[in-house]
């Protein structure tokens, strides 16, 4: 008597199955084309760096005869480097801010590199945006090197551009940064699209106190998804629990009416 063998069907992940999901609600969900733009965090918001962040400040402390605490830590979440690299100074690392900058840039972008950890539906959200025609950039308090090693291990074009920590004179909270960016992108934007670009048609999708702050007083509309540090109901910004199953759409709902 023959037997006949079957390839084994394994059940769906719950990242797997929130990301099938997401891509049938997205097709099934268009914009309506308000939604002109969306401006990016990195750590913590598009990829989970912050434990490299962490790990790499305090062997830095440790190193110089230091201890460096979870609550030091999370004090540092979405400040500028050269604000954390002062603070580092603080607790005893006996090296100057741009080599303490440089130190913890080529470690956190080394670990980066090796094994990338991108925050559960941040990838899918993206792709999501690029695929209804949405412009998207980073805006990110790291600087160049890491930024950059960030956007190459996503699909070409899905960022148009970096706006980073070494690019501005006063880093989040200030919203200078947010500020670069939208002027740079309104650039040609009513070359490709036929219409200004408006800051109430742009959303910042941000993870900490200091950036959704920066965000919003440049006058974007403001997503905060905290992840380490919680961040305050406020007036001035909207909050996601995470991006896991958002689409492009639920984005452009969240616009003024």
């Amino acid at each position: 008597m023959s037997s006949t063998s079957y390839a084994s069907v394994q059940p769906l992940t719950s990242a797997a199955r929130t990301a099938t999901t997401s891509s049938a609600r997205a097709a099934a969900e268009p914009l309506s084309g308000e939604l002109q733009a969306v401006f990016w965090d990195m750590d913590g918001t598009l990829v989970d760096t912050e434990p490299y962040w962490i790990s790499e400040e305090r062997a830095l402390v440790e190193a110089h005869g230091g201890t460096w605490s979870q609550e030091q830590a999370h004090g540092l979440v979405g400040q500028a480097l050269s604000y954390s690299a002062s603070v580092l100074r603080e607790a005893g690392v006996d090296m100057t801010v741009r080599d303490i900058i440089d130190h913890l840039i080529t470690r956190v972008a080394a670990r980066a590199v090796a094994e990338m950890p991108w925050r559960p539906g941040a990838r899918e959200l993206l792709a999501d945006l690029n695929a209804a025609g949405v412009r998207c950039a980073l805006v990110t308090m790291s600087e160049k090197p890491l930024a950059e090693a960030i956007v190459a291990a996503l699909p070409e074009g899905q960022l148009e551009f970096i706006v980073s920590g070494d690019m501005v004179s006063r880093g989040k909270p200030d919203p200078e940064a947010y500020q670069q960016a939208f002027s740079r992108m309104s650039g040609d934007h009513e070359q490709r699209s036929g219409e200004p670009l408006r800051l109430d048609r742009c959303i910042a999708i941000e993870d900490s106190v200091p950036g959704v702050t920066a965000a919003a007083d440049s006058g974007l509309v403001t997503i905060a998804v905290p992840h380490y540090t919680p961040i305050p109901a406020d007036p001035r910004w909207q909050s996601l629990d995470g991006l896991g199953g958002v689409i492009a759409a639920d984005l452009e709902r969240r616009l003024p009416r």
